[in-house]
């Protein structure tokens, strides 16, 4: 069982925005939600345990299976995958290019490699353009091959920042599906405006809402916080912020 705490993390961008304030969350094993609307803090928050953003100067600890992540560094590394939510593919390399670009990058041996590579583009779909460029690709295509690169190495920890963004609802779909897949052995953590995205297949939802985490719990345990009207996940998003966001 994998255990990925963060304790009292914050940041600050400049002197008056406060994205991220005092984050206190234990994540064990299974997919969690993380529910928000743009500008909430859920990349700041995902871009901080990835180590791509640094909090702030005594700004709170996260720790990966009871060691702090600062001092495993690329030990952590090399157990985590992250999809940013940013489409920054080269496009005129193919999407088998790419894939050992980003294993050699993980330092995978070449072997090892080839074998991952060939597995997962068969579950991301994409088997039959693993030879041609990105550049011609679709909106979800993309997303995919983004996906792949997170889950090579078989990391134990996935973070995925807004998978479904800018799709259709089949490619959402498609995509929602392939996560529910990866099974209960990881810590996986997906970050979404869209309540439809997670719902099914979410062990937990954390709610945050200007930096803060305002709730989190399971959908049964959530849904009963509802006030008024149907007792789901759309209408206590509703609550907390006021709109759905498409």
């Amino acid at each position: 069982m994998n255990t990925l705490k963060l304790k009292n993390v914050n940041k600050h961008y400049g002197k008056k925005k406060h994205a991220l304030c005092d984050f206190t969350f234990e994540f064990t094993n299974g997919i969690y939600g993380l529910l928000g609307p743009n500008g909430a803090g859920k990349s700041t928050l995902m871009n901080i345990i990835t180590d791509n953003l640094l909090p702030d100067k005594d700004g709170g600890k996260i720790y990966w299976n009871g060691e702090e992540t600062r001092i495993l560094k690329d030990k952590f590394r090399s157990c985590s995958g992250f999809m940013p939510q940013q489409q920054n593919l080269y496009e005129s390399m193919t999407a088998h290019t790419f894939l050992n670009y980003i294993a050699a990058l993980k330092c995978l041996d070449k072997k090892r490699a080839e074998k991952e590579i060939s597995a997962i583009i068969e579950r991301v779909e994409l088997t039959d353009s693993i030879d041609k460029k990105m550049g011609g690709f679709s909106g979800g295509m993309k997303q995919r091959v983004l996906i792949a690169a997170a889950m090579l190495g078989d990391p134990d920890l996935l973070i995925l920042d807004e998978p479904t963004a800018g799709l259709d609802p089949k490619q959402r779909v498609i995509i929602r599906n392939m996560v529910s897949d990866l099974g209960q052995e990881k810590i996986i953590i997906i970050s979404t405006h869209i309540v439809s995205d997670i719902e099914t297949i979410a062990k937990e939802i954390l709610f945050i809402k200007e930096g803060h985490l305002i709730d989190s719990g399971t959908i049964p345990e959530l849904v009963e916080k509802v006030e008024s009207g149907e007792k789901s996940l759309e209408n206590l998003y509703m609550q907390y912020y006021g709109e759905l966001q498409k």
